[in-house]
């Protein structure tokens, strides 16, 4: 998601000002940044629900559904095991995409991206459980899961950086938290409707098919976000605004090689905010769950509100960050990340009271941090790689900061004690603290 400027690279993490006016995208054209906006959080909104719906599930559902056969806690291990695999697949999803774009076109990559994460998404809905399939529904679940990676990473359409390109000079923080927004909306739907679905139907009847409903929705939802995509970037207007900025698929390996290393620092700076991601929304599910300390039903609640307070601290990270700096706001909050991973073990050992304040303090934090991570997730690359690093940037992110949090925090936490999890959530903070250093010292170099 990049605010390079329009003649040379500049990273995301540093601040300059351009002398560009607060005009739209292109001065012979009529698109607002605003209709980006608009199609940039429908698209962000629904890649989410689809990603919190399955993490949810993980969590309550699929290790009684699908791991009957051993006990609670290492049904849920192996669940989490599978969660992953999305995340391992993303990049190869984003590299084989790319691909299709350079040889059909953004519209067709996109609609069979979408296409694909539908279908993994409602095959799961349709999928019979371990007591009906055997090993078998574990093999189709962990290739659906690997399909929604590979659809996840072909679903990168460009205007993210189309938005962060059209910001003006002294608000680029605040066009950067935009797409940031789609996050809590996803899981407020996702966690709503599983809230809701717990809640009126019976433990068994919630396990027989009342889960399944979340992912039908889930493939609705898809299909509205596609045709409000493809309503923008298959239009003459918008390709040419598209290619105007570079943003069109590099070669994958030629990225790589010439650009390995901003991949890495961009992937490290948001480290703090991805590992934070998991551990308030999936993990204290399955913590929870498994020690009984209070009812899910409870916990979900618990996260709604959370995750409507992190709307507007997601929307304050824009405001902070253009007078701050982006770098420094990224800075602060990975020093507060660490502040509060201090306190986890605390706040979950609390009981019901200790942990609500944990997932209530984790999400603000969250949305101030995650917020400003798409200004992390791009480094320095030049026009020519800009399109193709922001997708890989952002795939390294998830993979490294997110895709095991879930599994390392429970399977830690029960072996080690919870200063395992916040030896993890400091690592993580740790991380992004070193990124910015780096990334600061070659711009110094440079």
């Amino acid at each position: 998601m990049s605010s390079l400027s329009h003649s040379h690279p500049e990273s995301l993490l540093s601040d300059p000002l351009s002398p560009r006016a607060d005009r739209p995208v292109d001065d012979a054209s009529t698109v607002a940044p605003s209709e980006i906006a608009v199609g940039v959080i429908i698209g962000r909104a629904s890649e989410y629900f689809d990603f919190f719906v399955y993490g949810i599930a993980s969590a309550l559902v699929f290790p009684a559904v699908f791991f009957p056969f051993v006990d609670r806690l290492e049904g849920t291990l192996y669940s989490f095991v599978i969660f992953s695999f999305a995340f391992l697949a993303r990049p190869l999803g984003t590299a084989l995409f790319m691909e299709i774009q350079r040889l059909w076109g953004r519209g067709v990559k996109l609609g069979i991206a979408l296409f694909l994460l539908g279908v993994s998404t409602v095959g799961m809905a349709f999928l019979p459980g371990y007591v009906t399939l055997g090993f078998w529904s574990i093999a189709f679940l962990s290739m659906f899961r690997f399909l929604q990676g590979i659809a996840l990473g072909g679903s990168w359409d460009g205007l993210p950086s189309l938005l962060a390109l059209s910001a003006p000079s002294r608000r680029r923080g605040w066009y950067a938290m935009i797409p940031q927004i789609g996050a809590p909306v996803g899981f407020i739907v996702a966690s709503g409707l599983f809230l809701y679905l717990h809640t009126q139907l019976s433990n068994a009847d919630f396990l027989d098919w009342g889960w399944r409903y979340p992912f039908y929705v889930a493939f609705a939802i898809n299909v509205v976000a596609l045709f409000a995509r493809l309503r923008l970037v298959v239009t003459d207007e918008y390709e040419r605004l598209l290619k105007k900025h570079g943003l069109e698929p590099a070669p994958v390996l030629e990225l790589i090689r010439d650009r390995g290393s901003n991949l890495l620092i961009g992937a490290f700076a948001a480290l703090a905010s991805y590992a934070l991601f998991h551990l308030v929304t999936v993990f204290p599910l399955s913590w929870i769950s498994l020690q009984s300390t209070q009812p899910i039903n409870d916990v979900l609640t618990i996260q709604l509100v959370g995750a409507v307070i992190a709307i507007p601290c997601v929307v304050a990270s824009g405001w902070i960050a253009d007078r701050i700096g982006r770098r420094s706001t990224l800075g602060i909050l990975a020093g507060l990340i660490a502040v509060f991973s201090l306190f986890a073990p605390l706040l979950l050992n609390g009981g019901a009271l200790g942990q609500k304040v944990f997932i209530l303090l984790g999400f603000a934090l969250l949305g101030l941090s995650y917020g400003q991570a798409a200004g992390a997730v791009t480094a320095n690359f030049e026009a020519h790689y800009r399109y193709t690093g922001a997708a890989l940037t952002s795939d390294l992110a998830w993979l490294i900061g997110a895709a095991f949090a879930p599994l390392v925090a429970l399977g830690l936490s029960v072996h080690f004690g919870l200063a395992a999890v916040s030896v993890y959530l400091l690592s993580g903070a740790v991380c992004t603290l070193v990124a910015l250093h780096i990334n600061r010292a070659r711009e110094l170099r440079g």
